[in-house]
């Protein structure tokens, strides 16, 4: 994998203040591969934070396939817990899916959750959503376009 010129392509940078602004981040991070070793969970900054290679599905409306790293983080996070994640296993590969915004009582309280292929979830207890996402580089070119095939009950599968 060579990387690309980026001086042509712009750095993606993303700052979510509600669900709205999630959801983009969310588009642009769909089909995003991370290492399990790449998830951290700072509790006295309250901050959890993932370096991830993402698809870039804006690019690819132009014909070209790259992938290229890119670092989210989201701020005044009061836990986190991970479901269908090995841990134990910080060179396992995730395919992020979608991160998603669940309203709590009070608002702005609430859940993100982070929904991987295969099952796997991260839920964040945060006390409001705010999160930012960044490209970091290099971009490399890719072969193929993530696909998903539709199970029988409807769903998404990888």
């Amino acid at each position: 994998m060579v990387p690309s010129n980026t001086a042509d392509t712009p750095h993606l940078r993303l700052h979510a203040l509600d669900a709205e602004d999630l959801a983009l981040i969310s588009a642009h991070l769909q089909d995003a591969l991370l290492r399990v070793g790449d998830l951290a969970y700072l509790p006295k900054e309250r901050r959890f934070a993932l370096i991830a290679s993402r698809f870039d599905w804006a690019l690819q409306a132009q014909g070209r396939l790259e992938r290229c790293r890119a670092g989210l983080h989201f701020e005044a996070v009061r836990g986190v817990r991970y479901a269908g994640v090995a841990r134990e296993h910080p060179d396992g590969v995730l395919e992020l899916l979608a991160v998603v915004f669940e309203p709590g009582a009070p608002p702005p309280e609430g859940r993100i959750r982070l929904i991987f292929a295969g099952g796997a979830t991260i839920l964040l207890n945060v006390d409001c959503i705010e999160a930012q996402l960044c490209d970091l580089g290099p971009r490399w070119p890719v072969s193929s376009c993530p696909t998903h095939k539709l199970d029988e009950g409807g769903g998404a599968g990888s």
